[in-house]
């Protein structure tokens, strides 16, 4: 809104909570502005810009302190974050964050409200051509080759999601757990082959297991585990899910998407919505998604340079990244993972 503080134009910006291997990515993010690594909220002056990951909430700010939110961009590695590898991306939002659905968000601001000229329409055709060709997700993991069922039958992928996640608690104001979606969509699709893939910081044992996860096998076709997404997301027609990104990459790929919860990708007419959300009322094209998703909310970095960096380098950043390492990943990683559980647990 106009003549409201932009968090671009201060000069410092003040970050608490963040691991030191998050710090590089979060002085990239503020490029060109001193941050400042603060430990506590007594350390914060009033009306300091302070920025927090996700939904985290602290206490005891000062008179006009004013919170920036973080969290990781839609095309962030290869690898895991929960792995610790560096994001490639991340997003800033003084209004919220993508994923709570309760409140508005800078992302949801831009798309209810923002102009898309051809130029940047035009760019945002382009870019999804890439993306997909090149056949890039979010995480670009997984090595296993996967055949799919040879039926005519409609194949529908069910994304597994971290149930403790924010995006469960923030944007899925009906059903909320993996099994419960996998119940609700083999209920309304009897009659087609439905494929459940687990999410990979659950199978890579960094994050807890949905309730009665183990039994899913009872209510789908296959269970499917390293597979690249990009695969799945060929050989489906259809994916069914609660929040999770792989919806907005289906729609990428133009297969047909239903959202039992709230993403930020839902309500603007390009998904089928078990439950309205009543704020978004613009009908988008799937370019001008693309161009707010990808192109205007999220910030990329090149960390050899030490710079912030647009889209579509960091895409063959990414590609390039995928190319030598493949989707295996190192050899030590199980032996890290090993340590990481032993040292943070599982949540």
């Amino acid at each position: 809104m106009t003549g409201e503080p932009d968090w671009r134009q201060a000069a410092e910006i003040h970050a608490l909570g963040y691991s030191r291997w998050k710090r590089d990515a979060v002085r990239l993010c503020f490029a060109g502005q001193r941050t400042v690594f603060v430990s506590s909220t007594s350390q914060v002056p009033a009306g300091a810009w302070l920025t927090v990951w996700g939904k985290n909430a602290p206490a005891g700010l000062r008179d006009g302190v004013r919170l920036l939110r973080l969290e990781d961009g839609f095309l962030r590695s290869v690898g895991l974050g929960a792995d610790l590898i560096r994001p490639l991306s991340l997003v800033v939002d003084a209004r919220g964050i993508y994923f709570d659905a309760t409140r508005p968000s800078d992302l949801e601001v831009l798309l209810q409200t923002g102009r898309f000229d051809a130029g940047l329409l035009s760019r945002a055709n382009v870019l999804r051509d890439r993306l997909v060709s090149l056949g890039l997700t979010k995480y670009n993991v997984g090595q296993v080759t996967w055949q799919p069922p040879s039926t005519t039958k409609r194949r529908i992928l069910v994304p597994g999601q971290v149930e403790t996640d924010a995006s469960i608690r923030y944007g899925a104001p009906g059903i909320r757990r993996n099994l419960d979606l996998l119940r609700a969509v083999r209920e309304a699709n009897p009659g087609a082959d439905l494929i459940y893939k687990p999410h990979p910081d659950v199978v890579a044992g960094l994050r807890a297991k949905g309730r009665w996860e183990d039994e899913a096998s009872r209510w789908c076709d296959e269970v499917v585990v390293d597979v690249p997404m990009d695969a799945l997301l060929a050989a489906v027609d259809e994916v069914h899910t609660m929040t999770s990104l792989t919806g907005f990459e289906a729609l990428l790929r133009g297969k047909r998407v239903v959202c039992y919860g709230q993403p930020f990708y839902a309500g603007w007419g390009l998904t089928e919505d078990i439950i309205p959300h009543p704020r978004r009322t613009r009908r988008l094209s799937l370019d001008e998604l693309v161009a707010g998703a990808l192109i205007l909310y999220p910030r990329y970095f090149d960390y050899q340079r030490g710079i912030q960096i647009p889209v579509e380098q960091a895409i063959e950043q990414l590609q390039a990244l995928r190319a030598q390492h493949g989707n295996r990943g190192a050899w030590w990683r199980p032996i890290y993972r090993m340590i990481l559980r032993h040292v943070v647990g599982v949540r």
